[in-house]
This record gives C-alpha cells, structure tokens and sequence, in this order.
C-alpha cells in the first residue's frame, strides 16, 4: 500500500511543471483556472475594459497639469489661455465618455461570462449521474449558478479594470515627481502604511466572503426543500417550526454579512485618514515651494490633483474586494464542475437487435456502502423482468445502471453485446427509454412534453402512446387537449404517472426501465397499461421496478434482490414456494392463492422507498 501511494505521489510529482532554476511549482487551484478560462473567453471585451479605464486614467493624469497650465496663463493673461481651456474641456468630456464605454464593456463581459458559466453548469450537472449530481440540493445548485456565477461571471471585467485603475495612481505620482520631486517624496513616505491597509482587507475579505456564501446557499436549501413539502408541512401543522428551521441560519449570514462590512468599513476609514493626510503633506510641501520660489501657483494645484489621484490607490479596493468574491464563487462553481461526466462512446447497436441485456458482475457503492454488490444477471430479449426486494434492496439502483443513468464502480452491463459505456448518447437514449415514479413535464405543451426525446416523436405516436399509458381520456377533456401548458393542468399523482409513461411509450426501443411508474395507479389501470404495452407498443425488453405481486406474477422473470446482492431470479410461480418471498407481500396475499395466473388481481403492499 505505502508502495502505492509512493508511485502515486511520483506520478503527481512529475505532473508538476518545472520552473527554469528546476524547482517545481505547484499547479494553479481549480478556481483560477476556471477564472482564466473565462477571462480567455472574454478577452476582446476584458480587452475593451481595460483600454477604455486606461485611457480614462490617462486623460484623468493629464487634466491636472492642463489644468495648472490653464491658471498660469489666465493668472498671465497670456491669450493662449483660450486654447488651453478648450483642451481642458475635451479632457473632461474624454474622461466621461470613456467612463460611459467602460461601464458598457464591463457590463457585457460579465453577462457573456455568467452565461457560459451557467451553460457550462447545467451542462456538467445533466451529463453526469444523477446519483452524483443529488449531492447538491436544489437550493444549493440555484445559488451556485446564479448568484456564484454573476460573482464569478466578474473577474474579467474586474481584473482588467483593477490593472487599469493602478495607471491612474502610478501615473499621478510620476508626474508628481516631475512637478515637485520633495512633493513626491512627502506622499511616498505614506505609501507601506497604504499597502498594509489593502492587504488587511483582501485576506480579511475572503473568508468572510465564502462563509457568507456557504449560509447563503444553505439558506436557499431549506427554502427549496420546504416549499417542496409545503403539503406535508400545512397536514402536520408545524409551519411554526419550520419557519424557524429555515430562518435559523439567518444569524450567521448577518453575522458574516457583518464581518463583510466591518472589513471593508475598516478599510475604509484606515484610507480615509491617511489619504488626506498624505494629501495635506504634499500640499503643505507644494506650499512652502511657492514662498521660496520653487513652483508656481499653477504648479501647486496640479500638485495637490496629483496627489488625489496617487491617493486613489485606495480605490482598488472596490476592485479587489470583487476580484475576491470573484475567486470564492469559482471555487464554489468548481465542485459543481468536478462531477464526473457520463461520456458517451462512438458505438452503435448491431441492426434489428432483440434487446438482450446483460450485467457482468455490476458493483455500485456510495459513501463506502454497496448498493450493488457482485450483480450478474442476462435478461433475454423481448421478455419482461420484474425487479423485487425490501426497502434498501437495490432495486433502483439496478434501474439506473440498466440504462446508464450512472455507471458501475465495477463490472460491465450490455445491451445486445455492446457496452453501454461503448454507445453513443444519441443511441443509447433513443434504444433504451425509462418511465419514473415522479415524472417531470418540460415542454410549451402536453404534445411538446410527451413528444420531447431524443428523436421527437410525430403527433400520431405521441397520440397512440397516451391511449396505450390511459392518458388519452383525461386529456382530451382538458380545454386545450394536448396544446395545455403543463403547468396548467390539473394532474392528480395518477394521471402524472399516465402522462410519463405515455412519454416513454412514444420513444420505446429495445429496452423500457419501469422505476416505479405504476406505483399511483389503481390496480385495475395497472393492468390495463401492461396489456396495452405488451400489445400496443413497439417489441422490446421491459424491466420493472414492482411492489405488487400483480405485476411479479406477471412478469416472465422476477430478480429478487436482498441488500444489493442477487437473491434468487426465476418465474413468479418458482419463487412463490419460498417463505421469504412471499413475506415481501405479505400484506396483499397468502401461500393458498394463486400466484402465477393471468387473472391474478393481488394488489401487495407499497413497500416504496428504496435508494436509487
């Protein structure tokens, strides 16, 4: 093991750039690299940013001596005073100008960098394991790609303007330089003391910023998973308490929030002490360089705007204090963007496969348990398989790694003898299909949602689909038909489920995964969808997630499952004579009635629930 983690740490050691003394250097984190791939994607505009605040710190460097050129010809009555108050003119409406178009740079780039960020979020979350994006709560995923994506989103905008902004104060004290030498010298005696005061607010800035966004995102969780549950928490009149559940981290984001505050504030008034007097200092100096002849009166005043703009140094701190929101949101964004991809292969299906499906030694673990442990299974083609179990069984599990919803930590599964890892994301989801306890309905329309896939389906099938899931009927009652909004349909938990399994009916393939998409159905609906699968659509392999001992006794296979592991797999009727398989519907039937036969109507009990 210690040989291992060795060879481990080598390989690491070699990955590691090496400098041009031969030290190596340690890589750049996750969050700056992202930030940099952002600002690449927006370098014309970053671009733009940084050339038009440059340009305003040039013409705001420049306005002061103009200006003190101006009042010594006006002071001389020099007539080309004239031309110099016309030049002053065009340098004040450069400055606001410039500043209008760097307002209009900054405002694209960070528009354009949240929505690849958002994009390229979302992107990350749909295309790996639904199993590994469930890490993050809804609240939390809306956080991280809203507000954590604008704050990210920034940083090119901010760091161009943060390089341009520096123009101004360094520039300010050359020219100071040039006019006044000891005037130059009297505010760089002041500049460590300044330094200090930035980097006291950076570092001070950054932990308090991320603890703000982790309450923040905690915060919109709770909110999230009570609305959720809005129902179960009015039936179990505890909105008291969940109020207070969900308002409990409300302290600490006002204790973080001011944190922030008194970080920044503290900067503030550091600055706002220093900075006059630094100002008061160079004018002092100018002052006594007018008594002794040293400098003009114009000279003087160009001297103390110089001094302003030096001392404008502390007005990075804006930008600084974005720049950090900026890093401490890409690191959020980041673990969002480590979920492992589902990549899809470059295979196709051999032509007019029968749906065979196979699992060789499939092992699933998450957080150190098996949900899968040593699975080998062959399911024949175009035959129907059940899959039963308790609780915590497994059984959706299974479901997921039939159709590659997430992929085995272990073992290989094979839809007519090819990988499903081997397929290519189109293949893959036009042959193999699934129908879920809670469907979700996207789509302008009834017709778009059920139509929706990964080829579209025409109105005919989209039609005979919802009449073979029993979806027709109510459908049609509604006053648009199938042109109603989805959210304005009145849709009881059944009707949901019809809807879904209609949907899954119009893009049937080789092979259908059933994951409790019965299980708010009444048994008499329950059969009539099965007839009309077997009878109405497409040939193919079925697989059933089942927690009625209708549907097992129906079924030409049963895979029972017990803790992950395979337990047994044969016909319902087989099975029927172990006392442990019976007891998993107990509740719905006993050892002395029939339980293979087509008239089977024994609706067992919902033992629903178990890990997916």
């Amino acid at each position: 093991m210690r040989t291992q983690d060795r060879e481990t740490q080598d390989r690491e050691h070699e990955r590691v750039p090496a400098s041009a003394d031969g030290t190596r250097r340690r890589p750049s984190s996750p969050a700056d690299r992202l930030l940099r791939d952002v600002a690449r994607r927006n370098k014309g505009r970053a671009a733009g940013v940084f050339t038009t605040s440059a340009l305003c710190a040039c013409a705001a460097v420049a306005l002061p001596a103009v200006v003190g050129r101006t009042l010594d010809l006006l002071l001389a009555r020099d007539p080309a005073a004239r031309a110099w108050l016309v030049l002053c003119a065009v340098l004040v409406a450069a400055e606001v100008l410039l500043e209008a178009a760097e307002a209009f740079f900054t405002g694209t780039a960070q528009a354009r960098s949240t929505a690849w960020l958002r994009t390229l979020g979302v992107s990350r979350l749909l295309g790996s394991a639904p199993r590994d994006a469930a890490r993050f709560s809804p609240g939390d995923t809306a956080t991280r790609l809203s507000a954590n994506a604008t704050e990210a989103g920034a940083a090119p905008g901010a760091a161009a303007g943060l390089v341009a902004a520096l123009i101004a104060p360094v520039g300010a004290l050359v020219a100071l330089a040039l006019v006044d030498p000891w005037c130059a010298l009297a505010f760089a005696a002041g500049l460590p003391l300044l330094l200090l005061v930035l980097r006291a607010f950076a570092v001070g800035s950054s932990d308090s910023i991320a603890r703000y966004q982790q309450v923040q995102s905690s915060l919109a969780s709770l909110l999230t998973e009570a609305l959720t549950g809005a129902r179960s928490i009015a039936a179990a009149g505890t909105v008291d308490r969940e109020r207070a559940r969900i308002l409990a981290p409300l302290p600490e984001l006002g204790h973080q929030g001011r944190r922030m505050w008194v970080v920044h504030g503290s900067a503030v008034a550091r600055s706002g002490v220093l900075l006059p007097l630094l100002t008061t200092a160079v004018v002092l100096v100018g002052g006594l360089g007018v008594v002794s002849g040293r400098m003009s009166v114009g000279e003087l005043l160009a001297a103390s705007r110089y001094a302003a703009l030096a001392a404008g140094v502390g007005a990075v701190a804006g930008l600084l204090g974005s720049l950090v929101r900026s890093r401490t949101a890409a690191r959020r964004l980041t673990e969002v963007l480590a979920l492992p991809a589902l990549a899809p292969g470059t295979r196709t299906l051999p032509p007019g496969g029968p749906g065979s499906l196979e699992l060789r030694g499939v092992d699933v673990q998450q957080d150190g348990k098996f949900l899968l442990a040593g699975v080998s299974l062959v399911l024949p083609g175009g035959t129907t398989t059940a899959v039963v179990g308790r609780s915590g069984a497994g059984k959706s599990t299974l479901a997921a790694v039939a159709g590659r919803l997430c992929d085995p930590d272990a073992g290989t599964v094979l839809l007519d003898g090819v990988p499903l890892r081997e397929l290519t994301g189109r293949e893959l989801r036009t042959e193999v299909g699934y129908a879920f306890e809670r469907p979700a309905l996207f789509g302008d329309t009834l017709a778009d949602a059920l139509a929706s896939g990964a080829r579209t389906a025409s109105p005919a099938e989209v039609r005979s689909a919802a009449v073979a899931a029993g979806a027709d009927d109510f459908v049609t009652l509604l006053p648009q038909g199938y042109d109603t909004v989805p959210a304005d349909a009145p849709l009881s938990g059944g009707e949901l489920q019809r809807l879904g399994l209609a949907r899954a009916f119009a893009h049937a393939g080789r092979l259908l995964i059933l994951d409790d998409a019965t299980s708010s159905l009444d048994t008499a609906t329950e059969r009539r969808v099965e007839e009309s699968l077997a009878r109405d659509v497409g040939p193919g392999t079925r697989l059933c997630v089942a927690h009625r001992l209708s549907s097992a006794a129906r079924a030409d296979l049963v895979v029972w499952l017990d803790e992950g592991r395979v337990r047994a797999v044969g016909p319902h009727r087989e099975l029927w004579r172990q006392d442990a398989y019976r007891d998993l519907f107990a509740a719905g039937a006993t050892a002395t009635e029939d339980p293979g036969g087509p008239g089977t109507g024994a609706d067992g009990p919902d033992v629903r629930g178990d890990q997916a």
